[in-house]
């Protein structure tokens, strides 16, 4: 594919030369103002990988289903093979790459690591998500829907809180894929929360505050939000 103005070619002069070699470079679909998007990308940053940023709107189209059978975002292509799905794709770079790790080497533990991030995915944004069209769109939820959303929120934060170890990341003492999620999933659930549902969805959660505060700051957190709002 040649390279246009929606091509970011991305390089880090720290990637291990065989990663960089290996194939084609990957090519990151979609939009930066998705979450899911963004994360994905904070994980390549994350791994030292080179990509390139391929500006890509969810499509109903034929070949945008080639590479999402569903017309998400984000995907990725690899020598011309495609792969949606943020979890997918995060498990497929810690084969790829597996420093820094983003799983513990303990199965348990790395069990842990995929059970916080799977609850934040399901039981928080996807829960919260169900406000999107009201602030995205203009079209306003049910009052019915909104009650069940709150509802759904308050025992979904009950859950999460009995998961998150913050000492001093979400899953323990080291930086893992469950605080990418957690980063992006409150990132959009407490905008959703507070401007559909008026409602403080950290209000009670004072651990999980100060870890996204700390969150915000590492360093390819911060690069993607740097570049997001350029």
């Amino acid at each position: 594919m040649p390279r246009s103005s929606n091509l970011r070619p991305h390089h880090n002069p720290d990637t291990n030369p065989s990663i960089r070699t290996r194939g084609n470079m990957i090519k990151l679909y979609g939009l930066k103002m998705s979450n899911y998007y963004s994360l994905t990308k904070a994980l390549l940053i994350e791994k030292g990988l080179e990509f390139e940023e391929v500006k890509s709107p969810p499509s109903q189209k034929d070949d945008y289903l080639q590479r999402s059978p569903m017309g998400k975002m984000p995907s990725i292509e690899v020598d011309g093979q495609f792969m949606s799905e943020s979890m997918a794709i995060a498990a497929y770079l810690e084969r790829l790459q597996p420093e820094p790790a983003m799983l513990p080497s303990d199965p348990f533990a790395a069990g842990k690591v995929l059970e916080l991030s799977n609850h934040l995915k399901l039981d928080i944004e996807l829960v919260a998500r169900r406000c999107l069209p009201e602030l995205l769109f203009n079209k306003p939820v049910s009052d019915e829907t909104k009650s069940q959303v709150k509802a759904d929120l308050a025992k979904g934060m009950v859950a999460v809180e009995r998961l998150f170890v913050c000492k001093p990341y979400a899953a323990g003492s080291e930086f893992t894929l469950a605080d990418l999620y957690t980063h992006y999933t409150f990132g959009l659930a407490t905008m959703l929360a507070k401007n559909v549902l008026g409602m403080d969805l950290l209000a009670d959660h004072p651990r999980i505050s100060d870890l996204l505060e700390r969150l915000a700051k590492h360093p390819s957190i911060a690069r993607v939000t740097a570049e997001t709002a350029s």
